[in-house]
């Protein structure tokens, strides 16, 4: 998923198509997902509006990472209809898994997705979590109250479904609560199987966030 406009990371251009490392943001993950699985069907989708801007992203690849092959769709006008664009424009296998990711997420590793692909053939559909680490508290009428981090965990993608869960639940109508691809599934009447996250794999949100992203890739590209 790679259609957002970025407006809160501060970018002249979506926040997508800058440039890590000297590599684009939304590259990253696609190049996970093919180091786990060079078969693996990978779709990208986006706004229209940046069709051309990524054909220039993709004429100015590095050499030796642009070979991967993707499918470009064009998104809707919420998340939701995005991605259910993207997961009608795949092939329709029986019996196969679909993954959801946000280009925002460009730490994601190979062992992750594979991690996620295990999980979801096991059990239907796999969504990777990591422990809340900060203190929580619970807005209430009066006030806010301390809450039980213990009770609680941080969700990331790619969140993984078997496509025929996956394709059920995008054909609920849109709700407020549906924040992620889980909260949908979960809502069509289906159970969801928590699997490890990755405490790096964070989400490129604020200006700040690509530095810290930068160091993070550049310090696991040089073990």
């Amino acid at each position: 998923m790679a259609g957002g406009e970025g407006r809160r990371a501060g970018t002249e251009m979506p926040k997508q198509f800058v440039k890590l490392l000297g590599i684009p943001m939304l590259w990253w993950s696609v190049m996970a997902f093919h180091e786990e699985d060079p078969e693996t069907e990978i779709s990208i989708v986006m706004h229209p509006g940046f069709f051309d801007d990524y054909d220039i992203m993709l004429s100015e690849l590095p050499r030796g990472v642009s070979g991967i092959r993707v499918r470009l769709v064009a998104g809707g006008r919420t998340r939701g209809e995005s991605v259910a664009n993207g997961i009608l424009a795949l092939p329709d296998t029986r019996g196969s898994l679909i993954a959801v990711h946000d280009a925002a997420r460009p730490m994601l590793t190979p062992a992750l997705a594979a991690r996620a692909w295990r999980c979801a053939a096991e059990n239907g559909t796999a969504v990777p979590v990591c422990p809340v680490t900060d203190s929580l508290r619970e807005l209430t009428a009066d006030g806010s109250r301390a809450a039980d981090r213990s009770r609680f965990v941080a969700v990331q993608t790619p969140q993984v479904f078997r496509a025929d869960i996956l394709h059920a639940a995008y054909r609920l109508e849109e709700r407020p609560e549906f924040t992620d691809d889980a909260s949908r599934v979960e809502a069509s009447g289906v159970r969801i199987t928590l699997t490890d996250g990755d405490p790096s794999n964070m989400k490129v949100t604020n200006p700040a966030d690509f530095s810290l992203a930068e160091a993070l890739l550049g310090r696991r590209n040089s073990r």
